[in-house]
């Protein structure tokens, strides 16, 4: 193994009372490319911070080969200079280079530094440290607010470099494309696996098997130990104060593990009872801004229940269809009809409602007091935030004290709570780890409601979308079902620049249809009327049912006006059922007639 060009020693670093590192040791080799992996708020970006030079441990060493060049691209790049050729180059890149990488990243090397959006400001940092040419690169959460095809960019620009690396990132789909070996930052200490992160999950698991099993072993020795302090108070004085010495110290083991157990959060969606069967019905839905076509003639129609995917490059639209699905903004043509019984949950990638000020009770409990309201249930603010992991004092901090991913945490507890059928998630895995990856994946996989998510994570989008919402910046915009690879092998080269596909067939015009009679007959066009308002009329129905039923003391009062409430309700369900059911064969026929099939 060659020596590495980069690396720490038995390194110590406390930030107050609270000791971050405990003997780390790290160690990246030329050309390597390594990931680090830990929960949010283990340190990785302090970590990062250390290699780079810019934070001093309390203890330890750090070496570094002579002469080598090291790049930092932090989580949050500050980006200065009057164009972005002169912040490219403000680290000693020649102007060529600069130029060639910024273009690389799509990026205009005249452009201001001004007004630049999340996306562009990282491309436009990631473009400057690959024209440093560095010995070493470090990596915080590369892909943060990349659209696909600028992370594929970020993926062959890792490939050429000669550079070693190490990577913080929550993109497993990107870790396992670019790495060969694997850190891990858990209890204070680093362990490494001479792998990628591919194999990080096996070898993760079987570590913590051991740790189970070593800490089962541990439990057994206490138990006999305290067996034996209260049963051998009489025997030598010497020996039971050896006896007594070690029982103390293994105390003090168990303790410090239960105070670096792995916490795990406790999440739960709250639902606020079910939408119509119809979530959205769109049909020839078109959006400009001023010659831009942001979306040309798209119909789909969202059901309960369905999980749908919105992809497409940064500044395509996304964010635009979203807001008309939702009726928040108005088509150009086309329109959009919304179901019955809608409750909606928004998280924002732009994280626009956390202000730096504001502390984490004044985020979950806008109104003041210090109850938050859960599935129903009042709970303790201290206590609900401790199920996403935050302790009782950052309840009193302010936000900009929080990582990014603790800052995403704190959204999705606000979102979490209020009760909702439709989710809208928009970008949710920035800055988040692993281990909330998972939960978060595992929560929305069993959401008995609707969810639109709009994000550039393709694995996220894989486990999850039941169908993809492709738009290319074009006016084109596509809906495939399954995920992102089911998207990609259906429409390959749809997403590519204009320049990229002009060589393409251009696509034959669709022939006109016949004309012929298009219509339903009276009788179904009168019924289609009916169940429309039955469909709108029953929810309410059901929920005044289910109020009625909710009175605790009614079964006592009067059990034949339960049963009576009880059949009511099943009764109210099943026709609500029904009527969704032939009102989408209607629709479904209607449309077939309209467009002459």
């Amino acid at each position: 193994m060659r020596p590495p060009i980069l690396a720490l020693k038995d390194v110590r670093l406390a930030d107050g009372p609270v000791m971050l590192f405990d003997g780390v040791d790290l160690g990246l080799e030329p050309r390597s490319r390594a990931c680090l992996v830990g929960r949010n708020g283990a340190g990785k970006s302090t970590l990062l911070r250390v290699l780079a030079g810019e934070i001093e441990a309390d203890a330890g060493e750090r070496t570094v080969t002579p002469g080598a060049r090291i790049a930092f691209v932090r989580q949050e790049p500050q980006i200065e200079g009057a164009s972005l050729l002169d912040y490219a180059t403000a680290g000693g890149a020649a102007a060529h280079e600069a130029e060639a990488a910024l273009q690389a990243f799509g990026m205009d090397p005249a452009k201001a530094t001004t007004g630049l959006s999340g996306g562009e400001i990282r491309r436009a940092a990631l473009a400057r440290a690959f024209a440093d040419a560095p010995d070493v690169l470090l990596l915080d959460e590369p892909t943060n607010h990349l659209d696909i095809l600028a992370i594929e960019t970020l993926e062959a620009q890792i490939a050429a470099s000669g550079a070693a690396m190490l990577i913080v990132s929550h993109d497993r789909a990107f870790l396992e494309r670019v790495t060969d070996r694997s850190f891990w930052l858990e209890h204070r200490r680093v362990r490494r696996l001479d792998r990628g992160f591919a194999a990080f999950d096996d070898w993760a698991e079987r570590i913590m098997a051991s740790e189970a099993e070593e800490a089962r072993r541990l439990d057994k020795a206490i138990e006999r130990e305290q067996h034996w302090m209260a049963r051998g108070v009489t025997a030598r004085r010497a020996r039971n104060e050896g006896r007594r010495r070690r029982l103390l110290d293994m105390r003090a083991a168990k303790a410090e593990r239960l105070r670096e157990a792995r916490g795990s959060l406790s999440m739960g969606l709250a639902s606020s009872g079910l939408s119509g069967q119809r979530v959205a019905e769109v049909k020839g839905l078109t959006k400009a801004f001023g010659d831009r076509v942001i979306v040309k003639d798209f119909s789909t129609r969202i059901l309960r229940g369905d999980r749908v995917a919105i992809v497409g490059p940064n500044g395509a639209g996304k964010t635009t269809l979203v807001k008309l699905l939702l009726g928040e903004l108005e088509p150009d043509a086309g329109e959009v009809k919304l179901g019955v019984n809608l409750e909606i949950a928004y998280i924002d990638q732009a994280r626009a409602d956390l202000k730096p000020d504001m502390t984490l009770k004044d985020v979950l409990t806008p109104l003041g007091g210090d109850q938050v309201v859960v599935r129903g249930q009042p709970k303790h603010v201290a206590a609900y935030a401790k199920e996403f992991l935050f302790t009782e004092a950052q309840v009193r901090q302010p936000v900009r004290s929080l990582s990014g991913g603790e800052r995403n945490r704190l959204l999705l507890a606000r979102a979490l709570a209020t009760p909702a059928n439709l989710m809208v998630l928009d970008e949710p895995t920035n800055d988040l780890d692993m281990d909330t990856l998972d939960l978060l994946e595992d929560l929305l996989a069993d959401y008995e409601g609707t969810l639109i998510l709009v994000s550039h994570d393709r694995d996220f989008v894989d486990r999850l979308a039941t169908s993809t919402i492709a738009l290319n910046g074009r006016g084109e915009v596509v809906e495939t079902p399954g995920g992102w690879q089911d998207f990609l092998s259906q429409n390959p080269g749809f997403l590519r620049p204009a320049a990229a596909t002009s060589a393409a067939r251009p696509r034959a015009e669709r022939p006109a249809p016949a004309a012929r009679p298009s219509k339903l007959s009276y009788k179904d066009q009168r019924r289609l009327s009916e169940l429309e308002g039955l469909i709108a009329d029953l929810p309410e129905k059901i929920a005044r049912l289910e109020a009625d039923l909710a009175d605790p003391t009614l079964y006592g009062r009067d059990p034949a006006a339960f049963d009576r409430l009880g059949q009511a309700l099943a009764a109210a369900r099943s026709q609500l059922a029904d009527s969704e059911e032939e009102w989408l064969e209607l629709e479904e026929r209607r449309e077939a007639l309209e467009a002459g099939r």
